[in-house]
């Protein structure tokens, strides 16, 4: 599950950890030993589970006392114990706000909130344990809502004093590893979800999470370890598979590797990832063929994947060959011409769901604004050119001034150049987009669009001598990249968790 709702299952979970009987019984506990008689009348009813009558009496109560805070927190037990959890909130507030460090009130409070999901009861939480540091329940509250909230620097430690709280739940357990993965303390994670595995052996996603945590934390031979009894089972799917082939290649046995790859592959033969990962396989063995032909079946399979052209051109670098590997890389960023978007420009499309003409709108919209802001100008360039406008048309035009002001205004700016070479490439200037190419590689060596468009540019120019190096500069940072995507898509494993039971 996501982010969101892993913390509200977590939520859920620790509801039944700590009703609101609880806070009621301790109340209740606290009034039985008061010698006014209306105080014990309203503890008598709360106990009951008379809660309207219990309103009653705490409304006369406080036209007498309206200062009282015990009333006002009795009150706002009354109106939880009633399901007015509004009202309840607002009793209690009144309670603190003439007794701050009153305990029940606090308590009251921060339950409310923290069902609610409501940041409000961080404060609450933190207060109660200033007063009661040895608190389990208040920091495995305090540490959801952190979790909730992206703040896995703090809810680790609150994860930590909760003790075992979260023992015999799952959803905590995984909440807690997938703070730490994002803390890369990928160990201390493992440590963590073996404890979730114990819960349920039996689950087979369950396997998969830790034996990605340990493939994170570097501990291959403890990853087939956990996969074993689905290795075992007779029917292990791809997934499985997939994992074992990664661990049993960092433990130095690549033909076990390339054997569980391959019967991957024969199970989910439209699952590109594996290919990818059995062509880095061949390149870093030096069995370029090998690959290349794994991945030109591959294209067959699957004839639009644009990551399967990028590998294939990386293994033709490998071989020397050259014009079939600038052919594939050109093919891939034909298919997948989004690649060339920074992550800004990528946030603002995801964020308009993939709407080219949604994102340039909202562009567009800002530019009106502040006609000179470098990013808008940059982003309105980079959208216009994804959507393929024609040179000579008043679109193309627009998109070239505007990377030309971007620059302008803001020469370090990421991205940028890369977008104005493509331009100037397809306005057939090309010595300008080969000087572009060159001061994006100046400010990031690793920018692979700013070097494809380097080789496009020299070609187009006549001007082959750069060329073969460029390309093996390409392939080089196109394995980099391999490499980190297959350690991102491990994290992506573990913080999308597994489905709620």
């Amino acid at each position: 599950m996501g982010a969101r709702s892993l913390a509200l299952t977590a939520m859920m979970m620790l509801k039944k950890l700590r009703p609101a009987i609880l806070l009621l019984a301790g109340l209740c506990g606290a009034c039985a030993r008061a010698e006014n008689s209306q105080i014990e009348a309203i503890a008598q009813a709360l106990r009951a589970n008379e809660f309207a009558r219990a309103v009653e009496l705490t409304r006369d109560g406080l036209k007498q006392s309206p200062g009282n805070a015990q009333l006002w927190a009795m009150q706002g037990a009354a109106y939880s114990g009633g399901g007015q959890n509004k009202k309840a909130l607002d009793s209690f507030r009144a309670a603190l706000k003439i007794s701050p460090d009153y305990i029940p009130a606090l308590q009251g409070a921060a339950q409310i909130e923290y069902s609610d999901g409501s940041t409000a009861a961080i404060p609450h939480l933190k207060r109660l344990l200033t007063l009661r540091p040895g608190d389990r329940t208040s920091h495995g509250m305090l540490a959801v809502l952190e979790y909730q909230q992206g703040n896995c620097a703090a809810a680790v430690i609150d994860f930590a004093k909760a003790g075992t709280l979260f023992d015999s739940q799952p959803d905590g357990l995984h909440a807690h590893a997938a703070c730490l993965v994002k803390l890369k303390r990928p160990d201390k994670a493992v440590e963590v979800f073996e404890r979730a595995l114990a819960l349920h052996p039996e689950d087979g996603s369950e396997r998969h999470l830790l034996a990605a945590l340990q493939l994170l934390a570097h501990q291959p031979q403890n990853a087939l370890v956990t996969l074993q009894p689905l290795l075992q089972s007779g029917n292990p799917n791809a997934q499985t598979l997939d994992l074992a082939a990664t661990a049993y290649e960092d433990s130095k046995d690549t033909p076990q590797a390339v054997a569980s790859l391959r019967q991957a592959i024969l199970l989910d033969p439209h699952n590109l990832n594996l290919y990818v990962d059995l062509a880095n396989i061949s390149s870093a063995h030096d069995s370029f063929q090998v690959g290349i032909d794994v991945v030109s079946d591959a294209i067959v399979q699957l004839p639009k994947a644009a990551p399967l052209y990028l590998a294939r051109g990386v293994l033709y670098v490998q071989l020397a060959e050259y014009d079939k590997a600038e052919s594939d890389f050109e093919r891939a960023y034909e298919l997948d011409p989004h690649q060339s978007l920074t992550s800004a420009a990528q946030g603002l499309l995801a964020a308009q769901q993939n709407d080219l003409d949604r994102a340039l709108a909202t562009v567009q919209a800002k530019l009106r604004q502040r006609p000179k802001d470098p990013i808008l100008l940059y982003l309105r360039a980079d959208f216009l050119s994804q959507k393929g406008v024609e040179p000579g048309t008043p679109d193309f035009q627009l998109a070239l001034r505007s990377a030309q002001q971007a620059v302008s205004l803001q020469p370090t700016l990421s991205g940028v150049r890369t977008v104005l070479a493509k331009l100037y490439l397809q306005a057939g200037n090309y010595p300008q987009a080969v000087a572009q190419c060159r001061k994006a590689l100046d400010r990031d060596p690793k920018d692979q669009t700013a070097l494809y468009h380097l080789i496009q540019g020299l070609r187009k120019m006549g001007d082959n001598r750069e060329i073969p190096d460029l390309l093996k500069r390409l392939a080089l940072v196109r394995k980099q990249t391999a490499r980190e995507e297959s350690q991102r898509n491990q994290y992506k494993l573990v913080e999308e968790d597994t489905p709620p039971r």
